[in-house]
């Protein structure tokens, strides 16, 4: 099932965020346009973005005049209308749970560690970095251990869990969080890279990668 008209993707290329909505796009092959949205400019904090998104917050989808603001709403809308096989969100109540969980964690201590990290070494934010960095040392303690023995988050198909996660784990290097002791997440995000029609985030030198 696609959409009739391709959906357009209010969003900005360097954001995870962004590129969490973008990258479920891809995986369900659903003809969108990008629209990047001036967040440098303010555009966001503008009345005509306002009414896509009060919160004034990338990224916002309009599927044929449905508006979706939130990147996690996002996932869910897109798995519940383009994917009626419940591949990407499982309809049983423990597949279902199991995915609110990870999306709850992606919102939780990915936001407020390597996300957050990230802020701080990318776009300068003022956020307190070691704070960041040691949530996110936490987080992927878990994380790692969570993985084990596991091909995706949920077991042996990936879901929106592992499209939620992905994006701020991949790039946590460049908000200074190291993924070198935690070789169960680097494998698990060698198995999304390959999943068909992945797409990734454009990379920033900064944090671990700024030399």
């Amino acid at each position: 099932m696609n959409p009739q008209k391709p959906i357009t993707l209010y969003g900005f290329p360097k954001s995870g965020h962004s590129h969490r909505a973008e990258l479920m796009l891809r995986l369900l092959q659903l003809p969108f346009d990008f629209r990047q949205v001036d967040l440098a400019g303010g555009e966001q904090a503008g009345e005509a973005f306002l009414k896509l998104n009060p919160f004034g917050l990338v990224p916002v989808i309009d599927d044929d005049g449905v508006v979706i603001a939130d990147s996690n709403a996002i996932l869910v809308y897109l798995a519940k209308k383009y994917d009626p096989s419940g591949a990407w969100l499982p309809q049983d109540p423990i597949g279902a749970a199991q995915a609110q969980r990870w999306l709850s964690v992606a919102q939780g201590p990915l936001f407020n560690g390597p996300c957050s990290a990230r802020l701080v070494t990318v776009f300068g934010a003022a956020l307190d970095h070691e704070r960041a960095k040691s949530i996110a040392k936490k987080l992927f303690d878990v994380l790692d251990a969570q993985l084990a023995g596991k091909t995706f988050l949920l077991g042996a198909k990936p879901t929106v869990a592992d499209v939620a996660l992905y994006s701020y784990t991949a790039h946590a290097p460049e908000g200074g969080v190291s993924l070198a002791p935690h070789a169960h997440i680097r494998a698990w995000l060698q198995r999304v890279e390959a999943l068909r029609h992945f797409s990734p985030m454009p990379a920033t030198r900064a944090g671990l990668l700024a030399a």
